[in-house]
């Protein structure tokens, strides 16, 4: 993947699909045939196309990796009488984290939590499954194009699919989703107090045009690129029950989810399991699992022994090249590489001392070594160094290697210029900063690296590890002087808007989500950015937006992380596997297990 293409192929698309129909219409009118007798398929050539999807993910490595891809099993017809439960076979998946933290898909930010919310939820769109570089329809019957209005807003109409229906949940019986409900979800995704993503949703509102369509107009147009993730399925995108919202209470249904997605919600245990079951009535098609029993397993040496012993069918690996090499040596087993690849980074809080002190920030960075921190990771094709927040190979916005060398940015470690200005701070005989990890290799790994990286210039860390769940609420509680986060967004708004925008300050921000740095100095440039139609133009306002966070001393890139799998040859996925933003490789109505 080119990593400069320009990422507005959504919008580009979209033109073409508008004038490839306008030609259609026209070429039916000049044989004298009316439009209404090419109706149909006309919508159905809409439905079926896939548009690129804007913001570019992991790019898959120049040589084969091992796992990349699995066969694609054949295509059930929806409506086709199921085989029974009792036939099925149940997918036995142990994920890497001790426990779930929540399982509202407003709030699901753990890799745990989003692998479980993409089964059993759906939005108006989603990625194709396995391939996130393509949008195709969920739960509306085809992407739309927008509609500028008189005065200067923007419209975006959506079509839901008829007859699609909700889980039957504690306190609701299965019924049709309708407008209702997808106007509720938005909502509740734009209201700060019920959804961790509501600045994403800032100018919009949302209407029921009928029970099967919804308008959304937006205050200022964006472009396709930065629309269509925020309807797709990931984070607020995710379309949920309002029926079974109102009955239970947002606090139930963190335990309890009900969605329209291919399995449903069957049991909780804590600390212990998640059990789903086949939702037989999906829309489109029965599962040809029984079920998925997600296990809860933070031990990596214990996901692996279940695996050789095929108590697990998959599980979440070890972000390290001899891991996948040692996998793939035994006959039965297949170690999956793929994108998205999340971008490991420092925030360091500004609030704090004595990290208010750019000196001092600019001092921790320049004690840093890169390749140590890679080195953890085995390097390609687990792993690889990024020079800004937002990754350059993935998206526009970014900043390359030798962009941010001349930008002055770059850092690299230098122990002499760390004590120097610690000295300038007046700090030259050291000081202790507490905090907790994970203990999932991919934040644990980095934080000791960092621990041994400051002792070197006289900073004591002391680290606390603690569970995956209980760590991500303590970070949002404002506990650590420096974050380091895991992640990948869709595009450069969504990663500068929830990590560096004000708005998203934790604990004291308007809209609080995962601004740890407490940094409000580049509202302006995202904000320019997110309305600029410019392609050339908004990238430049990105790169901006990166040099001014590494000049401050707020954010620093590590490298990015690609997800990294371990399955028995017995698991079919259904889809070819590239990247998936749900971090796992995705468990559809199509996977299938051979038992």
């Amino acid at each position: 993947m080119d990593a400069n293409r320009p990422l507005d192929e959504a919008k580009r698309t979209g033109i073409t699909r508008r004038m490839t129909r306008r030609a259609v219409l026209r070429r039916m009118a000049s044989i004298g045939l009316a439009a209404s007798a090419f109706a149909p398929l006309l919508a159905a050539c809409r439905q079926q196309e896939a548009t690129p999807a804007p913001g570019g993910v992991t790019p898959q490595p120049a040589t084969p990796t091992p796992g990349a891809a699995t066969p694609t099993a054949a295509q059930t017809p929806a409506g086709a009488t199921p085989t029974p439960a009792a036939e099925r076979a149940v997918l036995n998946y142990g994920v890497g984290a001790a426990d779930i933290t929540t399982l509202d898909p407003h709030f699901a930010a753990a890799t745990q939590d989003r692998n479980i919310v993409d089964m059993v939820f759906n939005a108006l769109i989603r990625y194709k499954p396995g391939d996130s570089t393509q949008f195709e329809p969920d739960l509306a019957v085809e992407i739309p194009d927008p509609e500028e209005t008189a005065d200067g807003k923007q419209v975006w109409t959506f079509k839901l699919r008829q007859g699609v229906m909700w889980h039957a949940g504690p306190q609701n019986d299965a019924y049709e989703l309708t407008a209702d409900d997808v106007v509720y979800s938005l909502q509740k995704s734009a209201n700060k107090d019920r959804s961790a993503y509501a600045a994403d949703y800032s100018g919009m509102t949302f209407e029921k045009v009928d029970n099967y369509t919804v308008k959304i107009t937006l205050e200022r147009p964006l472009s396709p690129t930065l629309f269509l993730p925020k309807v797709a399925n990931y984070n607020g995108g995710f379309i949920v029950s309002r029926r079974a919202v109102e009955a239970m209470g947002d606090e139930a249904i963190k335990t309890h989810p009900i969605g329209t997605g291919p399995f449903k919600f069957k049991s909780y245990a804590s600390k212990d399991r998640v059990e789903l079951e086949a939702n037989d009535g999906y829309f489109r098609s029965a599962p040809k699992l029984a079920g998925v029993q997600v296990r809860f397993m933070s031990d990596a040496t214990s996901r692996e022994l279940a695996l050789k012993s095929g108590e697990m069918d998959v599980v979440s690996g070890i972000s390290d090249s001899a891991w996948v090499q040692k996998i793939n040596q035994e006959p039965k087993l297949q170690a999956d590489v793929f994108g998205v690849g999340e971008v490991a980074f420092l925030n360091l809080n500004t609030a704090r001392e004595p990290l208010n002190d750019v000196r001092v920030r600019q001092a921790i960075l320049y004690a840093i070594d890169r390749d140590a921190h890679l080195a953890v990771f085995g390097g390609p094709p687990v792993a690889q160094n990024v020079f800004s927040v937002v990754p350059a190979a993935f998206m526009r916005g970014g900043l390359t290697e030798e962009e941010a060398r001349q930008a002055g940015v770059a850092y690299g470690r230098d122990l002499d210029r760390s004590r120097q200005l610690l000295a300038e701070a007046g700090l030259g005989g050291g000081f202790t900063l507490k905090m907790v990890t994970s203990e999932m290799d991919a934040y644990r790994k980095n934080y000791e690296v960092l621990q041994e990286e400051l002792r070197e210039i006289g900073i004591t860390v002391e680290l606390d590890v603690v569970d995956h769940p209980t760590m991500h609420r303590l970070i949002r509680e404002d506990v650590n002087p420096i974050v380091i986060y895991v992640a990948f967004r869709p595009n450069a708004d969504v990663y500068l808007t929830q990590f560096f925008h004000s708005d998203s300050i934790v604990v004291t921000g308007p809209k609080p989500n995962t601004n740890f740095s407490h940094y409000d100095q580049i509202d302006d440039l995202i904000e320019q950015a997110r309305v600029e139609t410019d392609p050339k133009r908004q990238e430049e306002l990105w790169k901006q937006a990166n040099i001014k966070i590494l000049q401050d001393a707020v954010g620093f890139p590590l490298h990015f992380i690609n997800q990294v799998y371990g399955r028995s040859k017995a698991v079919d996925y259904g889809h070819e596997l590239k990247a998936s933003l749900a971090l796992y490789p995705g468990f559809t109505e199509q996977t299938t297990v051979q038992k």
